[in-house]
């Protein structure tokens, strides 16, 4: 537990940048970068076509290409022409193991039917060794003709003998035959259901074989865990798979303490590409050791940890968010809490008294309701600077938009979960609770400050896609034509703006990145076209040239 130590004190590390942005000019190597343009997100210098930055990743000049090259005349040079570039992109929230997982496991995202999800479990069963499980995410009851749960018959015809345990594509149920179930060794019928879960059963009362929320710890303790090799290539893929994209950071929300060190390992190494900014998983040993010994910093700063995740509801798609009225598809059910309102207020003030930032993940208007009010106990008095956070903030109750900015907190959401839960979003909560639901410019407007992410790998890990869904709320197709919900679009620099000084703000890193001013790292991505120029339309097909961080190319298109 006391492995983990900052090497130097986190307050320190923007003073230390600060100092070394007066003296770097002097000491170090200084390489000039010329664009078509760069939009540095400074009010002070909106746009300027140069950036000088030294070898240590930090830019000690921003202005016009005639004044820093006389002001660098033996500077090493690096002109991208035509291109645009921008503030390096931060996910606000994402699961980084998850999506390296994506690559050793069957990925399901996509599928359109159960024969499609069949098809793709057989070609990945025939590289397993006999008896190993069948692990897969990804699959998606919406999308399928019936767009009904499926149950374990669907599998075990396939698989009568191996375990198959599929993550939905969510996270927030799980689908499995009998032969996983049997290995719970636990009788799984009757009318019994978890804490914060449930087991889906038929008129018999037997499990279908789909478990929601926390019913998925049932079977997800029985699976054979990863060996330490396996957990940090997942790391490794992930992270490789977000700088590809032009991710210069991401908020990993979840993170346990051994995943914590794997993490530090790779820092050790100089082996992480992008700048993680890790959120513990819930009450846990994260949790614990953050009270105990304070937020925790990497000396080569590309790792935090100074926050806790928390989930108090389940998802929409599996009808598990907490609704303060049932579901309008379905009248017998209210969803599901994780935590009880007595507990997230005990743990909300133990986050308070450590000093540890919470950002708890709450989708229906009940979850988010039961968030903002033990929020509001715990920072009653002398809140600070917090910055607390509500992961997703999906469906309000209009009541409630307006309390996040008097409560200095911050909607951290995905903009593609609008333009994928779109088709049945309005089935689930009806046409009134509709209009709280995705509120981007009305929690804007009343002023919250709006963080960007993905979620990924429950959407895609891609931000041009979240830049191209906030500014149009539409598919790939452009339907329906105007946006779902048109009156919620974000503007581009809105959007932009959501995936740099927001996300930045949102994980206490705006002295560092989410800019590109002096004293701040050299993050930035290089684009053919211009995100604030083009069309919103053609948003999500930007082409992401490089990914630069600290300076120093972690991902060249031109270097596949």
């Amino acid at each position: 537990m006391h492995q983990i130590r900052a090497i130097a004190p986190w307050l320190a590390i923007p003073l230390m940048l600060a100092a070394t942005a007066v003296t770097a000019a002097s000491n170090q190597r200084v390489t000039v970068l010329t664009a078509a343009r760069i939009h540095t997100m400074d009010p002070a210098q909106p746009r300027v076509e140069a950036l000088a930055y030294d070898d240590a990743g930090t830019v000690v000049a921003v202005g016009t290409r005639e004044a820093l090259a006389a002001r660098y005349p033996d500077a090493s040079r690096l002109d991208v022409g035509a291109s645009t570039v921008v503030p390096g992109l931060i996910d606000a929230h994402g699961h980084v193991e998850g999506l390296g997982y994506t690559k050793l496991r069957v990925d399901l995202v996509g599928a359109r039917s159960k024969d499609e999800v069949l098809a793709r479990l057989r070609a990945f069963a025939a590289q397993l060794p006999a008896g190993a499980w069948l692990l897969g995410r990804g699959w998606d009851q919406n999308d399928w003709p019936e767009q009904r749960f499926p149950t374990a018959a669907d599998l075990d015809a396939a698989f009568p003998d191996r375990p198959v345990w599929l993550e939905r594509v969510d996270g927030h149920a799980g689908w499995g035959n009998r032969a996983a179930m049997a290995a719970v060794k636990r009788d799984l019928t009757g009318d019994w259901q978890p804490d914060g879960g449930r087991i889906e059963r038929d008129a018999q009362r037997r499990p279908t074989g789909v478990f929601i929320d926390a019913a998925m710890a049932l079977v997800d303790a029985v699976v054979p865990p990863p060996d330490e090799a396996t957990a940090e290539r997942a790391l490794v893929l992930g992270m490789q798979e977000a700088v590809a994209h032009g991710l210069t950071g991401v908020h990993d929300m979840g993170v346990s303490l051994a995943a914590l060190q794997r993490y530090r390992r790779l820092a050790d190494r100089n082996a992480m590409p992008l700048r993680i900014n890790a959120l513990a998983d819930g009450d846990s040993a994260a949790f614990a050791w953050l009270c105990e010994n304070g937020a925790y910093a990497h000396p080569r700063g590309r790792l935090q940890m100074r926050a806790v995740k928390l989930y108090v509801d389940g998802a929409l798609g599996s009808r598990g968010a907490a609704m303060l009225e049932p579901y309008s598809d379905d009248p017998a059910n209210r969803g599901l809490l994780l935590m009880q309102p007595d507990a997230l207020m005990r743990i909300a003030a133990r986050g308070k008294a450590c000093g540890v930032q919470l950002a708890t993940h709450a989708i229906g208007d009940r979850g988010n309701r039961d968030v903002l009010d033990a929020y509001a106990v715990a920072l009653a008095n002398g809140a600070g600077d917090h910055r607390w956070r509500i992961e997703h903030a999906q469906v309000l109750a209009p009541a409630d938009i307006g309390k996040l900015a008097p409560l200095g907190v911050i909607a951290s959401i995905q903009p593609t979960h609008a333009t994928s839960d779109m088709p049945w979003a309005q089935e689930r909560v009806g046409a009134e609770r509709i209009h709280g639901a995705y509120a981007w410019r009305q929690l804007r407007d009343r002023g919250a400050r709006l963080a960007l992410g993905s979620d990924f790998p429950v959407e895609s890990v891609d931000p041009r896609l979240g830049l191209y869904s906030a500014t149009t709320r539409a598919d790939a197709a452009g339907q329906p034509v105007g946006g779902w919900g048109p009156e919620e679009k974000l503007t581009a620099f809105e959007a932009l703006r959501g995936f740099t000084v927001d996300a930045a703000y949102a994980g206490f890193a705006e002295d560092r990145v989410g800019r590109l001013a002096v004293g701040k790292r050299a993050d930035f991505v290089v684009l053919a076209q211009d995100p604030l120029a083009i069309e919103p339309a053609a948003l999500r097909s930007l082409t992401v040239q490089a990914t630069y961080v600290d300076g120093e190319a972690v991902y060249r298109a031109d270097a596949k």
